[in-house]
């Protein structure tokens, strides 16, 4: 089973946040070009997005199913990858202090891809997923220093004098 982890220097809400926008898949999932809804609202129960692979002038669509989510905490994916049969892919988020610890468990169902299933293929699995969260990694944590740039507004002046408290004695 590859499993790894990656410490990410952003909220657990802001990994979430990237995580559950399934038109961004393709941004941090290693191997997709593309992600574009396909039914039910992604990360619910049943959605499903389709991606695509791009192998030289070939294109692939698949499709990746949420068979299981808990709002915030964590996600299961069936990934549809055609005569490679599919995976299960377990994602977790924890709180770690303010950061968010990220753990991926991935291992294969159907098709080929079980049946081929050795430890060079965990190996190939493993390079991949470290470079999955690396990116997930990077944009998380770009969007955090962006949020944490932005100019803060000051509250906004009560219309109502005294509305405020200011002026009572």
């Amino acid at each position: 089973m590859a499993v790894r982890h990656r410490l990410i220097q952003a909220s657990p809400s802001a990994v979430w946040a990237v995580l559950a926008d399934g038109n961004r898949y393709a941004e941090w999932v290693v191997g997709t070009s593309r992600s574009d809804p396909l039914r039910g609202r992604w990360p619910e129960t049943d959605a499903a997005i389709r991606y695509e692979v791009r192998i030289g002038p070939v294109r692939l669509y698949n499709e990746t199913v949420v068979r299981r989510y808990e709002p915030g905490v964590s996600m299961e994916l069936e990934a549809h990858a055609g005569a490679l049969g599919t995976a299960r892919i377990a994602i977790e988020l924890r709180p770690w202090g303010r950061k968010c610890l990220v753990l991926v468990d991935e291992h294969p169902l159907q098709g080929a891809g079980g049946r081929l299933h050795n430890v060079g293929f965990e190996a190939l699995i493993q390079l991949r997923h470290r470079a999955m969260l690396a990116r997930l990694a990077r944009l998380c944590e770009s969007e955090a220093q962006d949020a944490r740039r932005a100019p803060r507004r000051a509250p906004a002046a009560s219309p109502v004098p005294g509305a405020d408290g200011a002026g009572r004695a």
